[in-house]
């Protein structure tokens, strides 16, 4: 599964002025769960999403290191996953395992049983977050539509 299968235009979104500034990960957890909210059927309300993030934030930090989260869970109801991306040009302190401040978050929500999906879903994630060069290019995109078209180029590259 491609990120362009659970991600759309409206998912991503820039933490800055224009589009409303994140100062922690709190703040970061909600925003992300409003985006992911966005359009999700069957309607999941935010702060379902919000609680099954910081849930597992609770486990362990989803900070993989390289201003890179990925927070993840599982949801009752689903039938499919969704992506959401926020960018905070200013990065945020996430108990990264790097202990380095995050600047990407990338948040994937999905069906609660369906383990093998999601396990693949977040690998793909990371694959595509691995290129220093694209998550520096990223992070320059002035908004969330223009985050979403450099992630669209990075995925029509190839594997």
């Amino acid at each position: 599964m491609g990120v362009l299968e659970i991600l759309s235009a409206d998912h991503v979104s820039v933490a800055n002025e224009a589009e409303g500034v994140v100062r922690s990960k709190p703040e970061a957890l909600r925003r992300i769960a409003e985006l992911l909210a966005r359009g999700l059927v069957p309607v999941t309300p935010v702060a379902e999403i919000e609680r099954v993030l910081v849930e597992r934030e609770k486990l362990q930090s989803t900070g993989v290191g390289g201003g890179v989260a990925i927070p993840h869970g599982g949801l009752e109801g689903l039938d499919r996953h969704v992506g959401a991306v926020l960018l905070c040009p200013h990065p945020i302190d996430f108990d990264a395992i790097d202990r380095a401040p995050v600047s990407i978050l990338f948040a994937v929500v999905g069906p609660k049983r369906a383990a093998g999906e999601h396990l693949k879903t977040l690998a793909r994630v990371s694959r595509l977050l691995r290129d220093d060069e694209f998550r520096k290019r990223l992070l320059l995109a002035p908004s969330g539509a223009d985050a979403f078209a450099i992630i669209a180029a990075e995925e029509g590259r190839g594997p």
